[in-house]
C-alpha cells in the first residue's frame, strides 16, 4: 500500500511538472505574439498590383498559371476591388478576357527589359489589346525599366510614344518617385505620372511610412503640375530583412495598409495596392522581401483583415500547443525518473526540454511561414538536423549540470576504505609504460612507487620503442638499484604503442598478481594509493577503481593553472556523473584492474590509440562494476604548452570515435548494458561531437556569408526565429560551465575563467580529431610532451595557424558583411553576431597560446633578482 502511494505521488509529481511547463511556454507564445488593434477601413480598394503566379509557378521557370486559375484569382479579388493592375500581356493572354468578363477596370501593362525584340511583341500586343478592350482605361508602357536599368530613358521614351500614336487611352510607365524627379524629361511623353510608393525600401518605420508616402506624392505632384498621378504601387511587405527602421511583419503590413486606406487623402487618389497576392518567385528578382507583398498569401488565404486585431503570428497556437505535445511525455517521464532531484532540479531540466521541441517546432514551420527554394529547403533542412544535434548536445549537458546542481546525494558515492593488514594484500602489479620520456621524470615516478606503504607489489617499467640510451639507461639503473620488486624492460621496435607496451607487460606479470594497477610516467603517486583503493577489489564484481588524475607544479604558470583546473572540472563533476550509474570513463593512470578480468576480455586493445576508455566499456559489458574515488593518490605534470594539450585532445577525440564505431552495436543493439549506460557511452561524446558541430558551422557560416555578398538575392539572412534559439543555446552553454566549476569546486574566477578559455580554445582540435576518428580506422599514438616546449621563430604562430586562418575569415566575413549592408539591419546584426560567437573558440586559442608562453612567477622573479 505504501509503494503504490508513493508510486502514485511521484506520477503525479511529474505530470504537475510537465503541465506547469507546458502550460508556461504557451503564455511564453502568447506573450510574445500579442494581438494588435489598428485603426480599422470600410473603404473599398481602388485596385490590386496582381501577378497571377501560383505557389510553384514563376516566369523564370516558363510554367504560367491556367485560364481556371486566373478566374478563380479574379472572383477573390472581385470581393474586395474592381480596379487591376497588371505587369504584362504575353505571359497571360487570358487575364484581359477574363478581367473584362467579370467587369474589373485594368490599368494593362507590357513588360520591358533588356531584350528588344520580346519589347516590340509586348507593345503590339498591348496596343491591340487596348484598342479591342473597353475596361482597359489605361495603359503602362514598362515598370521600373529604367529603376533596374534594362533601357534607357531615350530608350523608353520611344516605346511610349509608339504607344502613345496608336492608342487613344492614357499611357504612363511606372516608376519609383525619384526617378520622375530625376528625369523631367520622361514626364513629357506621358499622359499621367505612375509613380511607387514603397516607404520600407527606404528605412522608414512603419508608424511614419503613410505620411512619408503622401509627402513623396506631393514632391511628385509639385514637380509635374498638370500631370495626373496613378499610384502604381504602395505596400509593405510582411517578411523581409529589416532595413534601418524598416521592419517587415505581418503586424506591420496590416498596420501601413489600414492607415493607408484609412488616411483622409487616399479616397481622392487613384492608387494600386502593392500586390494582390504573394509571389514566391520574386524571391530571385528581387530578393528576400520579393514574395511577401501581398494581401493574400500564395495559397490564396488573406494574411490579415482590414478590421479588428492583428495577431503577430497567426500560427501561434498552433506551434505552442504542437510543442507542448511533443515535449509532454519527455518532460514527465524525465520528472518521473529523477526523483533524487529537486523540484526545482526537475523543473528545470523540463523546460530545457521544452525550449529545444520548441526551438524545433520554430525551424519545421519555417515552410509554412516563408517560401522556400529547393537551395532554402536543403539549407533548412541541414539546419533542423544541425539544430538536433545541438538540443542534443545541450539536454545531455543540461542533465549533467541538473544532476549535479540538484541531486540530493550520489547514491554511489565510493570512498577510501581502510587498508588490510600485510598478510592480507592481495598482489598488485603495477605497469608503467614510456616512450621517449625524460630520464628524472620517470625516475621521480618510480621512487614514489618504492615508497608506498604497501608489501604486496611489484612495478614494470615498459621502455617501448625509445632509440636514444641516454634516455631509457638510468632508467633501468634505478631499477637495478631498488632490487627485484622493480623490472625494466626494454622494449625496441615494439607494435601497438603504449596498448602492445602494456600487453607484454600482463605477460610477463608476476602470476601471484591480482590486481594490475597503470600509473603514467610523469605521476608521483601518494604513499597510500595502494592501501586505501585496493580493499575495494574485496567485492568480486569490481573490475577497475579509479583515482583521479589530478597535477603539481602548476601554481606558478598562467597555462598551467588553466590546464589543471580545466582537468580537474572533468573528474570533480564529470566522472561522479558517469560514476553513479557504472558508465565510467577509465582513464590510463591512477587506475587498477582486477587481472582476471582484464585476461578475459583480451587485454588492452592495441587498435585503439585511447585504449585506456576502451578496455573500461569492454569490462562493463561484461556486466563488471567500475568505481570512481574522488580522492587524489597522485599528481603528474601538466602539459607543456598548448601544442601539446593540442595533440593530447586530437587523440582523445580521435579515439573516442574509434570507441563509438566499434561499440555502436553494443550501445544500441543486444548487449549488458543497461538503459542508463547505453545513454552515457553514447551522449558522452556530445560534447565533442558538439565541437565538431561548431566547425561545420564555422565553414557553413563563411560559406553563407560568401554567398550572402557576392549573390545577396539568391542567399538570404536567417531567420530570426531561428538565429536567436542559437543565440540563446550558446549563451546557456557557456554559462554551464562557470556555473558548476563554482558551486563543486574551490576554485576562483580567475582559474574558471582560464579553465573556460582553455576548454573553448581547444573545440578546433577536438573536432579535427572528431572528423580524422570518423574517416580513418588506425591512428598513431603521440606522446604529450610534459616538460619541454618547442623554440624556433614560428614556434608561437605554428601550433594556432588553423585558428588564426579562421578567426581572420570569420571577422573579415562580418566586416565586409556590415559595411555592405549596413549595421542598423536586425538579420544583419544577428548574423554578424553569430559569427562573432563562433570566433570564441579561436580568440581562445590565442590566448592560450600566450598563456604558454608567459614565465614562471618564481623564475620571473628569479630572473629579475639576477639581473639586479
Amino acid at each position: 500500500m505504501k509503494n503504490a502511494a508513493s508510486f502514485a505521488i511521484r506520477i503525479l509529481t511529474a505530470i504537475a511538472i510537465a503541465a506547469v511547463v507546458a502550460f508556461a511556454q504557451y503564455w511564453i507564445w502568447q506573450q510574445l505574439n500579442r494581438s494588435t488593434e489598428f485603426i480599422g477601413t470600410n473603404q473599398s480598394i481602388k485596385g490590386f498590383a496582381y501577378n497571377g503566379f501560383q505557389r510553384d509557378q514563376s516566369p523564370l521557370k516558363g510554367t504560367y498559371p491556367t485560364r481556371a486559375e486566373l478566374a478563380s484569382d479574379l472572383d477573390l479579388l472581385g470581393r474586395y476591388s474592381d480596379g487591376l493592375r497588371t505587369y504584362g500581356v504575353n505571359d497571360m493572354p487570358e487575364l484581359l478576357d477574363l478581367a473584362g468578363e467579370r467587369d474589373m477596370l485594368v490599368t494593362a501593362g507590357a513588360w520591358i527589359d533588356a531584350r528588344p525584340e520580346s519589347n516590340a511583341r509586348e507593345v503590339a500586343a498591348l496596343i491591340e489589346a487596348a484598342r479591342k478592350m473597353r475596361h482597359i482605361e489605361r495603359v503602362m508602357v514598362g515598370n521600373e525599366a529604367i529603376l533596374r536599368g534594362d533601357v534607357t530613358v531615350d530608350e523608353l521614351i520611344v516605346y511610349l510614344d509608339e504607344v502613345r500614336k496608336a492608342i487613344r487611352k492614357p499611357v504612363s510607365t511606372a516608376e519609383p518617385w525619384h526617378v520622375w524627379l530625376r528625369y523631367p524629361e520622361l514626364a513629357k511623353h506621358v499622359d499621367y505620372i505612375t509613380v511607387h510608393l514603397l516607404p520600407y525600401h527606404e528605412g522608414l518605420p512603419v508608424d511614419k511610412a503613410v505620411e512619408y508616402a503622401f509627402q513623396r506624392y506631393d514632391e511628385v505632384a509639385r514637380a509635374h503640375p498638370r500631370k495626373k498621378i496613378v499610384v502604381g504601387e504602395v505596400g509593405w511587405p510582411s517578411r523581409g530583412p529589416t532595413i534601418d527602421a524598416a521592419i517587415p511583419s505581418l503586424d506591420n503590413q496590416a498596420r501601413f495598409v489600414r492607415e493607408f486606406l484609412a488616411h483622409p487623402r487616399t479616397a481622392r487618389i487613384d492608387y494600386f495596392l502593392m500586390e494582390a497576392i504573394d509571389q514566391p518567385w520574386k524571391v530571385d528578382v528581387e530578393g528576400w522581401a520579393g514574395p511577401y507583398w501581398g494581401m493574400f498569401n500564395a495559397d490564396r488565404e488573406p494574411k490579415y483583415q482590414l478590421e479588428g486585431v492583428v495577431e503577430r503570428d497567426p500560427h501561434w497556437s498552433h506551434k505552442a500547443s504542437n510543442a507542448a505535445a511533443l515535449a509532454f511525455i519527455p518532460m514527465m517521464l524525465a520528472a518521473f525518473f529523477l526523483p533524487g532531484w529537486s523540484i526545482g532540479g526537475r523543473l528545470f531540466l523540463a523546460a530545457l526540454i521544452q525550449a529545444c521541441i520548441s526551438t524545433l517546432i520554430i525551424g519545421i514551420n519555417v515552410p509554412v511561414e516563408y517560401y522556400l527554394t529547393q537551395r532554402d529547403l536543403i539549407g533548412l533542412v541541414l539546419l533542423i538536423g544541425a539544430t538536433c544535434m545541438t538540443a542534443a548536445v545541450l539536454l545531455s549537458h543540461g542533465f549533467e549540470f541538473g544532476e549535479v546542481l540538484f541531486k540530493k546525494k550520489w547514491a554511489r558515492r565510493f570512498t577510501p576504505l581502510p587498508p588490510h593488514p600485510p598478510e592480507q594484500q592481495p598482489f598488485v602489479s603495477i605497469h608503467l609504460a614510456c616512450y621517449n620520456e625524460p630520464p628524472e621524470m620517470v625516475i621521480a615516478t618510480i621512487d614514489s612507487l618504492a615508497q608506498m606503504n604497501y608489501q604486496n607489489f611489484e612495478v614494470l617499467i615498459l621502455d617501448n620503442n625509445t632509440r636514444d640510451e641516454a634516455l631509457w639507461k638510468p632508467l633501468e639503473r634505478r631499477c637495478a638499484e631498488l632490487g627485484p620488486r622493480f623490472r625494466f624492460f626494454h622494449l625496441a621496435n615494439w607494435p601497438g604503442f603504449k596498448a602492445g607496451a602494456l600487453n607484454y607487460g600482463l605477460k610477463v606479470t608476476d602470476p601471484r598478481a591480482e590486481v594490475v594497477g597503470v600509473v603514467d610516467a610523469d605521476y608521483v603517486v601518494d604513499p597510500d594509493w595502494l592501501a586505501c583503493l585496493v580493499p575495494h577489489f574485496d567485492q568480486p564484481e569490481v573490475a577497475v577503481v579509479q583515482a583521479p588524475q589530478a597535477h603539481r607544479d602548476w601554481e606558478g604558470q598562467p597555462f598551467k593553472r588553466m590546464c589543471n583546473w580545466e582537468f580537474d572540472g572533468f573528474f570533480r563533476i564529470g566522472m561522479h556523473h558517469r560514476n553513479e550509474r557504472n558508465a565510467l570513463i577509465q582513464h590510463g593512470t591512477m587506475t587498477m584492474v582486477r587481472r582476471r578480468a582484464l585476461e578475459e576480455v583480451g587485454g588492452w586493445s592495441e587498435w585503439c590509440i585511447c585504449e585506456d576508455t576502451e578496455l573500461g566499456l569492454r569490462l562493463i559489458e561484461k556486466g563488471y562494476d567500475t568505481r570512481y574515488i574522488d580522492h587524489i593518490l597522485g599528481r603528474g605534470l601538466t602539459p607543456s604548452g598548448f601544442a601539446a594539450i593540442k595533440s593530447q585532445r586530437f587523440r582523445w577525440a580521435f579515439g573516442a570515435m574509434q570507441i563509438l564505431k566499434a561499440h555502436l552495436p553494443h550501445m544500441i543493439g543486444r548487449s549488458t548494458l543497461n538503459l542508463a549506460q547505453r545513454y552515457h557511452f553514447l551522449t558522452g561524446w556530445f560534447a565533442w561531437l558538439g565541437d565538431a558541430l561548431q566547425l561545420v558551422f564555422a565553414f557553413g557560416s563563411l560559406l553563407w556569408t560568401l554567398g550572402i555578398l557576392l549573390f545577396p538575392k539568391a542567399f538570404g539572412l536567417p531567420v530570426v526565429s531561428l538565429a536567436l534559439p542559437i543565440f540563446g543555446f550558446m549563451i546557456f552553454k557557456a554559462a554551464l560551465g562557470p556555473i558548476l566549476y563554482r558551486r563543486t569546486m574551490d576554485c576562483p574566477w580567475k582559474d574558471i575563467l582560464g579553465a573556460s578559455i582553455l576548454s573553448v580554445g581547444l573545440a578546433h582540435a577536438i573536432a579535427r580529431g572528431v572528423f580524422a576518428g570518423l574517416v580513418k580506422k588506425k591512428g598513431v599514438f603521440v606522446v604529450t610532451p610534459k616538460g619541454w616546449r618547442g623554440g624556433g621563430a614560428l614556434a608561437f604562430f605554428n601550433p594556432i595557424r588553423e585558428e588564426i586562418g579562421m578567426l581572420v575569415a570569420l571577422l573579415m566575413g562580418a566586416v565586409t558583411l556590415v559595411a555592405q549592408r549596413g549595421a542598423n539591419n536586425l538579420e544583419t546584426q544577428l548574423w554578424v553576431g553569430i559569427l562573432c560567437l563562433q570566433c570564441i573558440p579561436y580568440v581562445a586559442a590565442i590566448l592560450c597560446q600566450v598563456a604558454a608562453y608567459m614565465p614562471e612567477r618564481g623564475a620571473a622573479a628569479g630572473e629579475t633578482a639576477a639581473a639586479a
